[in-house]
């Protein structure tokens, strides 16, 4: 179960950063110009996605 939960928790935060650079990389106005309550709820959202997704199994994990 902590392989798991290791493996899962790594994918996850991989995919929110993922996530975090995609929706800034589509801001064109800057840094200051960034909707950091949307950003925040799109990488939540993809980091619920994930564990999800995890549950179905992790290729990482052999046993």
């Amino acid at each position: 179960m902590k392989k798991w939960i290791k493996a899962a928790g790594i994918r996850a935060v991989k995919t929110m950063a993922e996530t975090a650079l995609a929706v800034i990389g589509t801001n064109t106005f800057g840094i200051t110009e960034v909707d950091w309550l949307g950003l925040l709820s799109a990488c939540m959202l993809s980091g619920v996605i994930t564990l999800l997704t995890c549950i179905k199994g992790l290729p990482e994990i052999k046993d």
